[in-house]
């Protein structure tokens, strides 16, 4: 009896130490750092093996099969490596004309770089004293926005890009350790204000939730879609995630459906990233939704967040275990470490293959849904100026093709602007990417209807050999007529006034102004 009161004690015991797991804590610093410090140069002396491997995101020449480093134009599809990588998307130019991406878009290199590529980037004009665009650019590229909005409030959002472009460092003001945690404990943290605006809107406090939602969080804060308000609704410019319906791109798309201050006729109350020329079609521009593709997929549902993957343990100096701080694809390691810290049972060339199954299968929906999309604004242009009989329909029809249009195009761009090519959520790409498709398709249909069918047969090419792709573009090639008259749908777009380069980096090329 007595032998059986001592087992039942060691089994409850035992099952006692069993149900309590505690969460795993990070290590407790004092740097002597202060909580506002924002060069990364200074950890070095404090974090020496850290800091060796955050220098590692300078690397800009390793790339993957989808993916990497190397900072190449993401349209072309012509010119030699890297510059036409073999993944190139060539309709980039023509579903953003009319909006700065058309001007360049190139694939990022390491978060190091950040700083610099902004202020290298042709969507922020250099030609001018102005750069067409918000402060709000400012915000995913370096931790000294702790400092603007501590000094602008929510008057920084709406600032002029250039008005700041003097102030920086490249090397030693990008993303970096001050971006994730407070340099005087190396606790992490936030410094993003529309996660922080989010959170509290959904009733969380960052500091009372799980190290593995932080550490999910801390990456959260750029790598999202986002976009910037309009002044009805708050702060101009100020980012806000569109979250309140939920994270997928219905919820999201639907969400922009009342959040704007547009009233073009069909799309009243609507947000608006801007009009496309050629099809007169209200566009949305997704960013890069990282974590709205994770978080539901296979790896977030069963709680493996970004850093388990992108920031794998190492062992430096031959003993110290530490979390690599150079942010980038698990498939640059040619053993995928990362991968099998979990998947042990399995090679590193069986995971390989795996990943680059998946990403083939996402790409090969992706051009399709690029491709249809082109088609949509030909078919909305075409119904335009169709100078028939128009059905007694038409601008109901016209708007429900724009609409169609609109929705198609943001579809294919919720996928085409996340990192993972599919991987991060192999489901949701492929069935956002159908749906990119339906849509698409429906707007030719809606355009055909109400062009009276008289479009029908032309619009049943390959839209290869209706609308050729635009292989360059840039701010200054739009000063030049010769340039302007080589595409159809340039005709859409004005001519610019020739204008000399003032901005090289954060340089001027031409004194500014004397004051009045």
């Amino acid at each position: 009896m007595r032998s059986t009161t001592i087992l039942l004690m060691l089994l409850a015991l035992c099952m006692a130490g069993c149900s309590d797991v505690s969460e795993p804590r990070n290590p407790e610093y004092k740097t002597g750092l202060p909580s506002d410090e924002l060069r990364a140069s200074v950890f070095k002396s404090e974090f020496p093996l850290e800091y060796e491997t955050y220098v590692r995101n300078n690397e800009s020449e390793i790339m993957t099969e989808y993916c990497g480093s190397v900072n190449y134009n993401e349209n072309d599809n012509v010119s030699p490596l890297p510059e036409g990588y073999k993944h190139a998307q060539p309709y980039l130019k023509n579903l953003w004309l009319g909006y700065p991406f058309s001007y360049e878009y190139r694939a990022p290199r390491g978060h190091t770089h950040a700083v610099r590529d902004i202020l290298h980037i042709d969507r922020i004009n250099r030609y001018a004293e102005k750069g067409d665009m918000p402060a709000t650019c400012w915000n995913c590229k370096t931790p000294k926005m702790m400092h603007y909005i501590k000094e602008y409030g929510d008057e920084f959002w709406a600032k002029d890009f250039n008005e700041f472009r003097e102030n920086f460092d490249e090397d030693d003001m990008s993303i970096s350790c001050p971006t994730c945690h407070n340099p005087t404990n190396m606790e992490l943290r936030l410094y993003s204000e529309p996660l922080k605006d989010h959170l509290k809107q959904a009733g969380k406090d960052f500091d009372t939730l799980s190290r593995n939602e932080k550490r999910a969080l801390v990456c959260a804060q750029c790598h999202v879609e986002y976009y910037f308000q309009d002044k009805s609704f708050g702060a101009a410019k100020k980012p806000v995630f569109p979250w309140e319906k939920g994270k997928n791109p219905e919820q999201i798309y639907e969400y922009y459906k009342t959040r704007g201050d547009t009233t073009i006729p069909g799309f009243e109350g609507n947000f608006v990233d801007w009009v496309h020329p050629v099809s007169q079609t209200p566009m949305l521009k997704a960013q890069h939704p990282d974590y709205e593709t994770w978080h539901d997929g296979i790896h977030g549902s069963a709680g493996v967040s970004c850093a388990d993957c992108h920031m794998n343990y190492l062992r430096m100096d031959g003993k110290k275990k530490i979390s690599n701080h150079q942010w980038t694809s698990p498939l640059k390691d040619p053993d995928l470490k990362a991968c099998r810290q979990c998947h042990t049972d399995k090679t590193p060339a069986y995971l390989k293959e795996r990943v680059l199954y998946t990403q083939h299968k996402v790409w090969e929906q992706l051009m399709i849904a690029q491709n249809i999309s082109v088609k949509a604004h030909e078919a909305i242009r075409m119904a335009a100026e169709f100078a028939g009989q128009k059905p007694a329909d038409y601008d109901k029809l016209m708007i429900e093709a724009r609409e169609m249009c609109r929705k198609g195009q943001f579809f294919w761009d919720f996928v085409s602007a996340e990192n993972g090519i599919g991987f991060h959520n192999p489901v949701k790409a492929m069935d956002t990417l159908v749906k990119s498709q339906q849509y698409s398709q429906k707007a030719v249909d809606t355009a055909i209807k109400a062009a009276a069918f008289t479009t029908a047969e032309i619009l049943s090419a390959d839209i290869r050999t209706l609308v050729p792709p635009i292989p360059k573009h840039s701010r200054e090639l739009q000063m030049d007529p010769a340039h302007m008259a080589s595409h159809p749908w340039f005709r859409y777009l004005k001519v610019t006034p020739k204008a000399q380069q003032i901005w090289d980096g954060n340089k001027r090329l031409i004194p500014a102004p004397a004051a009045s």
